[in-house]
């Protein structure tokens, strides 16, 4: 191979590489053996730490700060039915937040759907969290900077359902606390041939991902090496938490070129402003979530997971805290109406909403602009989280469990993501998930 191809085919790898940090082979290798409830499925690790009080509890300030009980109210009312608080209002746009988001849905998710309104986590933590999520267990030795001990819902819809890495995709608000490292395992029987696609694109669009790559340019070996190692320092830097160098993956040549086209639009439409970005979109969870719709709308995949993240500023910020709730709310309702206008996943997706943990009952020390309480995820509390479901084959207006009787673990995502694609049964014979862990379909 003479130099100069060499440099042009090691430049454009360089160039997916950051596009799509993990690109993975395809081929169908195992077929999915029993029958499925929908061919999509889009899964949102919600928001960063989410105390029940002030999202299916709808309690707002009342337990929190130590306000009384006039000061309840739904902050998600594109989620859960509820009426919006009327008094303090600080979640919403505009000097002070005083300007609630409008709602979205005339319908709410709860109204569409299913909500398992009191289930219980395994652990507080978010890290071990997401891997109660994405595993099916928590493994109480794992730590952060290390991959899961056991197969990832990736792995197993890889392996036993067939599906090429394009259409298995988790998409990350950033790089941070080891994220990045969930999208496969470390088990021998699995691992990063059956992992899925990690994208950031906060990331890949944020400045200096626009500045060495948004051009996909060709560098001449002899007098351009220079941004050549710019953009190699850019990817190393970013990719230095992981602990690890990144994988040696392949993808097919027609991926390759898909996936590279896909980013090339990106770039373009990032430019143009003309992302499919939340009416509101001014966080990271809701750009993210603008980025998310066009990676379904182009790849149509049949898992995508989407982590949120901002509402975890209620460990020193618990006015962030709940515009960030508030914003999770609305990305959720935009990213469930714009399921609704892509052919072939419109009345095919079934979407999955739940968070890693919960938040404290009693709160730190440490006051925000408004003097109110920050919590922290360390208690009993943590382990409290919801579940909700919403797509064909969920019973619609149906609410499972309540605050004095718990239903489900968060453990519980794994088997029901592997129920709706068709590989329930090889998940749970498997032997790697959390002792009694089941598929939320069995507890309706």
């Amino acid at each position: 191979m003479k130099r100069r191809e060499f440099i042009k085919k090691a430049g454009l790898a360089a160039a997916g590489a950051v596009a799509a940090p993990y690109l993975l082979p395809s081929g169908r290798l195992f077929a999915s053996s029993g029958s499925q409830i929908a061919q999509h499925v889009v899964f949102v690790m919600f928001a960063g730490g989410v105390r029940q009080q002030e999202s299916v509890l709808q309690r707002y300030l009342d337990d929190s700060q130590g306000l009384g009980s006039n000061y309840g109210g739904n902050l998600m009312y594109n989620m859960l039915e509820g009426a919006a608080p009327n008094l303090k209002i600080v979640y919403g746009t505009g000097s002070g937040g005083i300007a609630p988001i409008p709602k979205m849905l005339s319908t709410t998710l709860q109204k569409q759907g299913t909500l398992f309104k009191e289930v219980s986590g395994l652990t507080a933590g978010h890290y071990a969290g997401w891997n109660a999520l994405l595993q099916g267990n928590s493994t109480s030795t794992q730590g952060l900077k290390q991959k899961p001990v056991n197969p990832t819902i990736f792995e197993y819809l890889r392996r036993h359902a067939g599906l090429p890495a394009t259409k298995v995709w988790f998409v990350g608000g950033g790089i941070g606390a080891s994220l990045p490292l969930l999208n496969y395992s470390e088990h021998p029987d699995y691992g990063a041939k059956y992992g899925a696609n990690f994208f950031a694109p906060l990331v890949t669009f944020g400045p200096k991902g626009k500045t060495y790559l948004s051009n996909a340019k060709i560098y001449h070996p002899q007098d351009e090496l220079p941004p050549m190692y710019k953009m190699k320092y850019f990817l190393d830097n970013n990719f230095a938490n992981v602990g690890n160098p990144l994988p040696n993956l392949k993808n097919t040549e027609l991926e390759k070129t898909d996936i590279k086209e896909f980013m090339k639009t990106m770039f373009a439409k990032t430019q143009a402003g003309t992302i499919m970005h939340p009416p509101v979109a001014d966080n990271g969870d809701l750009q993210t979530i603008g980025y998310t719709c066009e990676l379904l709308s182009w790849f149509k995949p049949n898992l995508t997971v989407v982590n949120l993240g901002a509402v975890d500023s209620c460990h020193s910020n618990f006015t962030g805290y709940l515009g960030a709730l508030h914003r999770a709310d609305h990305g959720v309702a935009h990213l469930w109406n714009h399921i609704q206008s892509i052919n072939g996943m419109a009345g095919n997706t079934i979407m999955i909403v739940a968070p890693e943990c919960g938040r404290d009952d009693i709160p730190n020390v440490i006051l925000d602009i408004n003097d109110w309480s920050s919590y922290d995820h360390s208690d009993s509390n943590s382990l409290r989280v919801f579940t909700s479901m919403v797509g064909p084959g969920v019973q619609a207006d149906h609410v499972v469990g309540s605050e004095t009787n718990p239903i489900g673990m968060n453990t519980n995502c794994v088997p029901t993501i592997a129920e709706i694609l068709g590989i329930k049964s090889q998940v749970m014979n498997a032997g790697f998930l959390a002792q009694g862990t089941q598929s939320f379909f069995d507890l309706m």
